[in-house]
């Protein structure tokens, strides 16, 4: 088994723990590359069947932007706070990378979605492929930025707000959950359109196709307004500009291994569905 050791150098103890794991998967697998620090071109090397991903969930997020269009399953060890989709705990990696070399493991594919910002000003297109969400949003000094939401060449919302998320389901846990979004199951094709402070009673969050093609047109107070892919800022627009969010060709790959379930994770690390700690009760 061929496999890549990526990760965030820059979190506390993630250093450290691949040296430990070092001695675990000599002989066992080929390692093809170490880079913490996301500086490698990964489309330049042999593909591997499996990327070992240290870190927290913000570590995934940078390796799925790294491996691009040529996505590999990732395994997630968690040396982050919460760990949504990096769900091992050190302590358990030994036993899991056991089942992982043994191909006791399924695969799950997750929608990843193309970003593209049409910049009228500076005359050119760029396309960011993301996994998580896409966030409009004013910038400073804060104001009401107004938003057009398309859907297939339709007009399906106008409002006045702080701005607008749209999700895939691997990010539905993420900002969207915080702006009061929905949760998706993790192997939907759909998307989670939520508003961001509305100035109305009536906008609500919506899921829809991922099938279809969502255009985010701005309006006023866009003068001061950023695009936001996977957390990372990606260009400030204006009311000229305009955003369209579509399905990408390659699907993001999570390794599974037994016992490490979606709604495991949901009630362990997010407390779904659980019912309340009654005085008295143990």
């Amino acid at each position: 088994m061929k496999v890549y050791v990526l990760g965030n150098a820059e979190r506390p103890g993630v250093a450290a723990e691949v040296e430990r794991c070092g001695p675990l998967l000599a002989g066992r697998v080929e390692v093809i590359v170490t880079d913490l620090k996301q500086a490698c071109d990964l489309a330049a090397l042999p593909i591997a069947d499996l990327a070992l991903v240290f870190g927290g969930d913000g570590a995934i997020l940078r390796a799925a932007r790294q491996m691009g269009y040529r996505q590999v399953p990732v395994l997630g060890i968690n040396l982050g706070r919460l760990g949504f989709l990096a769900d091992i705990h050190p302590r358990d990696f030994a036993g899991c990378f056991e089942q992982v070399v043994q191909r006791k493991y399924c695969v799950t594919n997750h929608l990843m979605f193309e970003c593209v910002i049409e910049s009228t000003a500076l005359g050119k297109t760029e396309t960011i492929l993301g996994l998580n969400e896409v966030v409009v949003h004013a910038l400073p000094p804060m104001r009401m930025i107004e938003l057009e939401l398309e859907v297939d060449g339709e007009v399906v919302s106008r409002f006045g707000g702080d701005g607008l998320i749209v999700s895939s389901p691997i990010g539905s846990t993420a900002h969207n959950l915080s702006a009061g979004g929905p949760i998706l199951g993790q192997t939907l094709a759909a998307f989670a359109i939520t508003p961001i402070c509305p100035h109305t009673l009536t906008s609500r969050p919506i899921v829809e196709s991922a099938e279809k093609i969502y255009t985010i047109r701005p309006g006023r107070g866009a003068e001061k307004a950023a695009v936001v892919v996977d957390g990372q800022t990606a260009a400030e627009v204006t009311a000229a500009d305009r955003i369209v969010i579509r399905k990408a060709p390659v699907t993001f790959q999570l390794v599974k291994v037994p016992g490490h379930t979606y709604y495991q994770t949901l009630r362990d690390k997010l407390r779904w569905g659980t019912t309340p700690s009654y005085r008295g009760e143990p």
